[in-house]
């Protein structure tokens, strides 16, 4: 794998900067179903929305499963009981918090919660892991970040009262996700990535829908040929992003990777602003984020390349598939 000093910028950047426009389209066009269902006078209920997350979810999970290599096999090989906690926190848990919490706070501020999936690894890595507590300096990090999220909520920036509910939400998503990062750290030994994350859309994907089957009953209400367009492009968000960062990650250092997913929250927050109507970018936005992101380059930056969450996930001893 080549080094990081011939990873020139001009290489590894744009096809980044194309998976982080991929996800952080994502916040915005889920915000738009939320504001067609008010437009057609649909009054979506928590059903309604873990129904739309589940057909989501359920067409990424089987394309991914479609061009994964051997994806049976390595499931055959693979503890169930992780696989399976695998799609309850990575896709399940992670999804039931997050369009909730979405439904009651701004695209914008929802962008931004991603960038706190890394302070959660920080701090469950040590207990789950054994890996090294945060040093005082990323303690440090840590106090600006959470300043920074506070400066955030404090001015919504669709106008309406701030959430506690829904920021809750946002966190416990992040919490869901992270969890999810360190079950797959110990499935990586027997099941390739895609095909493990195929797995943990499809069946987190098939969940939400029994969760959400009282919206079967007015399935056609609320997939209307505009929400249909907006769910294909979720659906291959999902996989398509995925993907991509699996490739690149077969070319580039993935701590390079890993320093360059500031990214993501940014695109997410620019096109919410540009895309849901009535969304704008007010100071406790704009000067939290950035204190946010500023916190969240410095937490990385002191942290030692084997502490790093993947390169000790490509520790890991591996078997071939």
């Amino acid at each position: 794998m080549p080094e990081r000093g011939e990873n020139h910028w001009m290489r590894i950047l744009p096809p980044i900067l194309i998976c982080a426009l991929l996800w952080g389209s994502a916040f915005p066009c889920i915000k738009l179903v939320y504001l067609e269902w008010e437009k057609m006078g649909v009054k979506a209920g928590l059903t309604d929305l873990w129904w739309f997350a589940g057909v989501r979810f359920t067409l990424a999970g089987a394309a991914l499963l479609l061009i994964s290599k051997q994806p049976i096999k390595d499931l055959r090989a693979s503890p169930l009981h992780l696989v399976a906690l695998f799609a309850l926190t990575q896709t399940t848990g992670q999804y039931l918090f997050f369009y909730l919490g979405l439904s009651l706070a701004s695209g914008s501020l929802g962008s931004l919660m991603v960038a706190t999936g890394s302070f959660w690894w920080m701090l469950l890595a040590p207990i789950i892991l054994r890996t090294p507590w945060p040093s005082r300096g990323q303690w440090l990090a840590l106090l600006v970040g959470a300043i920074g999220v506070s400066l955030a909520t404090s001015a919504p920036t669709d106008g309406r009262d701030f959430s506690a509910l829904g920021l809750f939400c946002l966190l416990a998503s992040t919490l869901m996700g992270a969890l999810g990062v360190i079950i797959f750290s110990k499935l990586r030994p027997t099941i390739g990535p895609r095909a493990a994350t195929g797995c943990s859309l499809f069946a987190g994907g098939l969940i939400l829908l029994t969760v959400g089957a009282p919206a079967f009953g007015h399935a056609a209400e609320l997939l209307s040929p505009k929400i249909l367009a907006l769910t294909a492009w979720l659906a291959f968000v999902s996989a398509s992003a995925f993907t991509l960062w699996n490739h690149l990650s077969t070319l580039h250092p993935v701590n390079l990777l890993a320093s360059y997913r500031f990214i993501i929250p940014i695109c997410g927050v620019a096109e919410s602003l540009l895309l849901i109507p009535g969304e704008k970018g007010t100071w406790g936005l704009l000067f939290g984020g950035a204190l946010v992101i500023a916190s969240l380059l410095a937490a990385q930056k002191m942290t030692p390349p084997a502490a790093n969450k993947s390169e000790l996930l490509n520790k890991l001893p591996t078997t071939k598939r």
